[in-house]
């Protein structure tokens, strides 16, 4: 269907700019064949509103021949051809319009009309049927240019999207990896501690896996998280490992990218903790500051610590989600002295939206 037929608003618009074009023919014939004023716009408004109509066919051509793939010679034929159709079935109704209009009192009067205003006519018809198909060519190009950009678009979210997939698909195996060797430490020397530490993995990655399916998640969920994580590295670590969370309670509700903060920690622990033989804390603060949310995770490091055998995954993966999730909205800072490590992450403080209450049952069902 035609796109001005489809919406009421379109159609009166479209009527009306043709019935502007029939009262400007009635001032025409007025003025230059001395018609009535009455008879000449009881005349040209039909008439115009009939060539609108005619006009519209003019959409589907501009759709079979488009202007810049069709070659030029044929497009102009084409076009001449359709127009004179056109033109020539508009004069003969125009003809028969103006012989039903005639009054029978004044025949004599008109009889020498059709031949009189046939050029007029055609001229008019003939320059509105050509402003009508330039304008149906320019709707056309300004219509590819918004599917183009629309599908610029979309191509443009399907690609972040797909890097978001890949990043999370990186983060599971990342835990994983260092979680196992934890374990494997663990099960010559204590194995009550071992089969503990296999039941808190399963409760993280349960955790995990549920809340690596949304695209955000409220920093309460990510810290539970991270307690979740710190108390299975407690099972093998004992005393050396001390954790201090200072969150600030409006901080809660904001929503970050799920796995976010749990690498860092992570980082904390086997890049800082582990080589310090009396432990230390691993700090994680979050506040608001001017409409932003601060998180940092800072831990202590051995000066004469070996070189980090780590590919440097959690860090990276980190940067990139933030990235691809907020552009330059985003920002990660990481400061590094010879016994300190403290990673920032400064993001936009968004509110999470509240979950109804059949969400919520269901994740307490899982």
């Amino acid at each position: 269907m035609h796109p001005i037929l489809t919406q009421p608003w379109r159609l009166l618009q479209y009527v009306g700019a043709w019935t502007l074009f029939g009262v400007l023919l009635a001032a025409v014939l007025i003025v230059g064949n001395k018609l009535p004023i009455v008879w000449a716009l009881e005349f040209s408004v039909p008439l115009a509103i009939l060539l609108g109509f005619l006009a519209l066919s003019c959409w589907y051509m501009t759709r079979v021949l488009p202007a810049r793939e069709t070659p030029w010679p044929r497009l102009i034929s084409i076009w001449l051809g359709t127009g004179i159709v056109i033109i020539a079935t508009w004069l003969y109704l125009s003809l028969l319009w103006a012989q039903l209009l005639l009054p029978e009192e004044e025949e004599a009067l008109f009889i020498d009309l059709p031949i009189q205003i046939s050029p007029l006519l055609v001229f008019a018809g003939a320059v509105a049927l050509s402003i009508a198909i330039v304008s149906h060519y320019l709707v056309a190009a300004f219509e590819r240019s918004r599917q183009a950009e629309k599908q610029a678009l979309q191509s443009k979210v399907l690609a972040k999207e797909a890097e978001l997939r890949s990043l999370r698909s990186q983060l599971d195996p990342h835990f994983l990896f260092n979680a196992l060797n934890s374990v494997a430490s663990l099960i010559g020397s204590d194995v009550t501690a071992a089969r503990r530490m296999c039941y808190l993995m399963a409760g993280f990655f349960r955790q995990s896996v549920a809340l690596g399916r949304e695209e955000s998640i409220p920093l309460a969920e990510e810290m539970r998280l991270v307690e979740t994580f710190l108390a299975i590295e407690e099972v093998r670590f004992g005393d050396r490992l001390r954790k201090h969370f200072d969150v600030a309670e409006d901080t809660l509700k904001l929503t970050v990218p799920p796995l976010v903060l749990q690498p860092l920690v992570e980082n904390a622990v086997h890049h800082g903790i582990a080589h310090l033989l009396e432990g230390g804390d691993v700090t994680v603060t979050a506040r608001q500051i001017n409409g932003l949310l601060e998180l940092t995770v800072e831990n202590p490091c051995d000066p004469d610590r070996p070189g980090s055998k780590g590919t440097g995954t959690g860090l990276h993966n980190v940067r990139a989600r933030l990235e691809t999730v907020y552009g330059h909205e985003a920002r990660v800072d990481s400061t590094a002295t010879p016994t300190r490590f403290r990673v920032s992450l400064l993001l936009p403080a968004i509110a999470a939206a509240p979950k109804e209450d059949g969400q919520n049952n269901a994740n307490t069902n899982r």
